[in-house]
């Protein structure tokens, strides 16, 4: 039976945009990467990769340069490299007490990063929305807008990924708050907007950049004033089927525990959580930044009050830590945002929680390590939820630009 002609076409052209798609992850993730490098990695020939190599340096996403010799016969294969002014992602953060903007590069190069601080009781939504418009300004002046593929935000809620709908965000007392609608509205660009919750992009940023390069199997555990996790699973993010998966803090972990912001009680964000621990150390638990950091400085300086707060923090951890890999059996746990900055004071408090409630089996290959982008890991993940599209489809992102405008910087 013959196929039609048009078919064939489309079939071809699927498999052309596949491929381009394939190519334009790896060099973003891995950075550059001779031709060669992308043989052994996508599976594609040798005039394939050529081929479409030109079309993405045509297109002003990748430069070549020539490579050294390695003392082999033959000539050597040229270097791919990511152009990180091809296309840029504009990045946001809403935190309890910060606000950040970001102007990231394709392959992952920060080019800009701006953080303020801001009082914890000045959450309205107009306000918020305003001053982030004031933040990023400056960075999307200096962005030319035939390479800004999207404007990613990390937010301490729980978000609609279909809409960008904050549904629910306790400790900034918002809820169904249309967030990515009225970013698109205020910002001075024309681009699509992708609204995530902070720790699920922290963990995408920890996965592609940070404490967890080349690990298929990962949780990873945020704690600021809220606590929230990511889960990678065979390589690939679990979010759930609306994107509310990995709201970890809000397990229930001690029914006689504390009353938690989201309604119920005894919740894992009360336990481990920023204001748990100032609290236990005698400070103000709306104290924020500035007295996490008194209560690591007393707490390393042996003051009883502090350490103890510290490896209560680190006790519960372990047994959070410990039911989530009994569930998940990963092979790795990355630990951000407060905690990572209170890892080497409750290690050993943390694994020894982790050896008596956690299975034998699900231990044997299991690491627990601090995060390595530190606070900066849900903007840098907004970036690369920004991204996705690029990755996704670059046939059809370099169809939407004008070329020209593409030449490096």
């Amino acid at each position: 039976m013959s196929v039609p002609g048009d078919l064939v076409g489309q079939r071809s052209e699927t498999v052309r945009r596949s491929n381009l798609s394939a190519i334009v992850r790896e060099l973003h993730v891995r950075g550059p990467l001779s031709r060669s490098d992308l043989v052994g990695l996508t599976g594609l020939t040798r005039s394939a990769i050529r081929g479409l190599i030109g079309e993405l340096v045509a297109g002003g996403l990748v430069t070549e340069v020539p490579n050294q010799p390695a003392g082999t016969p033959g000539r050597p294969s040229p270097i791919v490299q990511p152009n990180a002014r091809g296309a840029v992602a504009v990045a946001l953060e809403v935190n309890v007490d910060s606000l950040a903007a970001a102007l990231v590069g394709f392959g992952g190069t920060l080019h800009q990063l701006a953080r303020v601080d801001r009082p914890r009781g000045h959450l309205s939504v107009d306000a918020i929305v305003d001053d982030l418009v004031e933040l990023v300004g400056p960075l999307l002046r200096a962005v030319d807008p035939d390479a800004l593929v999207g404007i990613g935000v990390a937010v301490a809620g729980i978000v609609r990924r279909s809409d960008g709908i904050v549904r629910m965000a306790p400790n900034l007392g918002w809820r169904d708050v249309p967030l990515a609608q009225r970013l698109r509205e205020a910002l001075p660009v024309v681009a699509p907007v992708w609204v995530a919750n902070e720790a699920d992009l922290g963990g995408l940023a920890e996965h592609r950049r940070g404490a967890a390069i080349g690990a298929d199997e990962v949780l990873y555990v945020m704690g600021e004033v809220g606590v929230g996790g990511n889960m990678i699973v065979d390589g690939r993010p679990i979010i759930g089927i609306d994107g509310y998966a990995g709201e970890i803090g809000h397990m229930s972990v001690n029914p006689d525990g504390l009353a938690c912001a989201c309604g119920s009680r005894g919740c894992w964000e009360t336990e481990i959580g920023e204001r748990a621990l100032l609290t236990r150390a005698g400070f103000d638990p709306e104290g924020g930044r500035e007295a996490i950091g008194e209560v690591i400085a007393a707490a390393t300086a042996g003051e009883p009050r502090a350490v103890t707060a510290v490896e209560e923090v680190g006790r519960w951890l372990g047994i959070g830590i410990s039911s989530l890999v009994n569930v998940l059996n990963p092979q790795l746990v990355v630990v951000g945002g407060v905690l990572e900055r209170l890892y080497p004071l409750m290690a050993r408090t943390l694994e020894e929680a982790v050896a008596v409630y956690a299975l034998p089996p699900g231990r044997e290959h299991l690491r627990i390590v601090p995060g390595a982008l530190g606070d900066d890991a849900p903007t840098l993940g907004a970036a690369e939820l920004a991204f996705e599209p690029l990755l996704a489809d670059a046939a059809l992102q370099l169809r939407l630009r004008s070329p020209a405008a593409l030449v490096s910087a």
